[in-house]
């Protein structure tokens, strides 16, 4: 009774414009616990952020203060987001889930991926109309749709608004479902849509699949250094996959892994969603701005396509395109699935996935290029 006789009153006591912002606060961690469990929407993920979310914005008091849970919170955070710790391992377990044969047997695809980094380029300028340059760099980021790159160039830079940037990667990824599929379909026919890519498999040798993952780490050493510390753990990871003497090794780092540093990546993020830092209008202007960074890179990727056809008798389906962003494997999914909804016997997944991974590629290079430029 000694404790609710103290926390009562400091919480009924509260003012109603902290009501609001608690208010607020716990019906975003409501939707995103929603679209995590609900809709299965990135559920590692989102189901930390949300909970956490709610966590940090709970009115405490007396046995149990605020700055004790923020500061257990911060300690995780430091000890994984500020010194880049979780992303470079979760690359590893990104590295090991993919597989670049698609790509590797059909190396053209890897021009959707540039294309579709377009969105970083164009929102820069326009987050440059409203922010300094190293926060309208990292808010660009936000569109490599690549949650690890938008924290280590975000850190690199010291923006000052990185909790918003880190929430706004994340969510959108977690979100490609319901952004991607009006913009394909606003920028493209439905003869289009209907375009058949019969796949033809092709073998890819395992010297190749191993020496593929080094041979990029060195490339993109020499292009663009300030991204090869993100490459490299992510060639690293596909090198485990494919060495073929890891294979208990990669399988864990794949599932086990991965899964459990996006928990604690989730939970760490969820230590800069307390209202007063979330709750300003410079965070819903980097959320409008993620939003239009996603919207272009999508745009880039599908107008691309589109231009090849010009010049190709074998049509390429633009749809394939969006999957240049490096939401993998959310966005290959997403457009094999709308290949089937226009038509019940077109398949794009493999294609799909060819330009993913190369998305993947592409924006760690174009995060690298960011921070080449400003830091």
């Amino acid at each position: 009774m000694g404790f609710l006789s103290e926390y009562l009153p400091q919480f009924l006591g509260m003012e109603w414009q902290d009501w609001g912002k608690m208010l607020i606060m716990w019906i975003i961690g409501g939707v995103l616990i929603y679209l995590a469990v609900k809709k299965g929407m990135e559920p590692s993920l989102l189901l930390p952020m949300g909970f956490g979310a709610i966590l940090v914005n709970l009115p405490l008091t007396g046995a149990i203060t605020q700055g004790d849970v923020e500061g257990a919170l911060d300690t995780l955070y430091n000890a994984g987001i500020a010194n880049e710790l979780f992303p470079l391992i979760l690359f590893i377990g990104i590295g090991a889930m993919i597989d670049f044969a698609p790509l590797l047997s059909n190396p053209k695809l890897m021009l959707f991926g540039a294309a579709a980094q377009f969105g970083i380029f164009f929102t820069l300028g326009m987050a440059s109309l409203f922010f300094e340059i190293k926060d309208a760099a990292s808010i660009a980021t936000i569109g490599a749709a690549d949650g690890p790159t938008a924290i280590v160039v975000s850190n690199i830079l010291k923006s000052n608004y990185t909790g918003a940037i880190m929430v706004a990667a994340y969510s959108y990824m977690a979100l490609v479902p319901i952004i991607q599929p009006p913009v394909i379909k606003a920028l493209t026919s439905k003869k289009e849509r209907l375009i058949r890519m019969p796949y033809v498999q092709k073998e890819v040798s395992k010297t190749t699949k191993i020496l593929f993952p080094i041979c990029i780490t060195v490339i993109t050493g020499l292009v663009s250094p300030k991204s090869v510390s993100l490459v490299g753990f992510l060639m690293f990871g596909n090198l485990i996959r494919e060495c073929g003497v890891l294979d208990s090794l990669s399988d864990t780092a794949q599932k086990v892994l991965a899964n459990l540093v996006t928990i604690f990546l989730g939970i760490a993020i969820a230590t800069r969603m307390t209202a007063d830092k979330f709750l300003s209008g410079g965070t819903l202007l980097i959320l409008g701005l993620g939003l239009v960074a996603f919207i272009f890179d999508t745009v880039g990727g599908v107008l691309f396509a589109k231009f090849l056809n010009l010049f190709s008798k074998n049509k390429i389906n633009p749809m394939i395109g969006a999957c240049g962003i490096s939401a993998f494997p959310m966005s290959a999914r997403v457009v094999h699935k709308m290949g089937l909804k226009e038509d019940n016997q077109n398949f794009l997944l493999m294609h799909a996935i060819g330009v993913n991974v190369s998305g993947q590629i592409c924006s760690v290079v174009a995060g690298g290029l960011i921070l080449a430029f400003f830091s």
